[in-house]
């Protein structure tokens, strides 16, 4: 699948019920690419986080296209490879990076920082709970880092966020 517009968050669920956040996909990204390599059973869920529209691909239609355009198909491959090292990053920083920091760093990233095209810098208002979930802490904890955040002018709170350059500070401070 291709997000052609929106937002969608790949999760997986224990059998205890709890949920971790994988990636959070944007505009222009692929998901459900495991069964290229015959995955057979999905591993997890893909679910919109805004109003999005997502391009279903036939299967043997993009393989095809994957055979026959060499640049298509280079493309495709250094997407995936960027993709699985930001996931790897996002694994890393789960295990070794304070709340404040993951909490800023996913909120570049859905505004699309560091990405090829320019960033959004405004992205609709996602539920604190959600966020809470995509930081891997609690939403009373991403509630004090937004207001922190809000409070020292890294971001504005007017029914969407308006991300501000100066949240990179947060990322990059040791």
């Amino acid at each position: 699948m291709y997000i052609q517009k929106g937002g969608v968050k790949l999760s997986v669920r224990s059998k205890t019920g709890r949920e971790a956040v994988v990636a959070m996909l944007g505009p222009a990204d692929f998901f459900g690419e495991g069964c290229l390599a015959g995955q057979s059973i999905r591993m997890g869920s893909a679910t919109a986080i805004t109003a999005s529209t997502i391009l279903l691909v036939d299967k043997r239609t993009l393989v095809g296209l994957l055979h026959r355009q060499r640049a298509m198909s280079d493309r495709f491959i250094a997407h995936m490879l960027a993709r699985n090292i930001s996931i790897e990053q996002d694994l890393i920083g789960q295990v070794f990076t304070s709340v404040d920091k993951r909490l800023a760093r996913t909120l570049l990233l859905l505004a699309r920082y560091g990405q090829q095209d320019k960033p959004q810098r405004v992205i609709p208002k996602i539920p604190q709970d959600a966020l809470a979930e995509m930081v891997g802490t609690t939403r009373s904890r991403v509630n004090f880092f937004l207001n922190k955040f809000k409070k020292l002018g890294f971001i504005e709170d007017k029914g969407e966020f308006t991300i501000n350059r100066s949240l990179l500070s947060v990322v990059l401070q040791d």
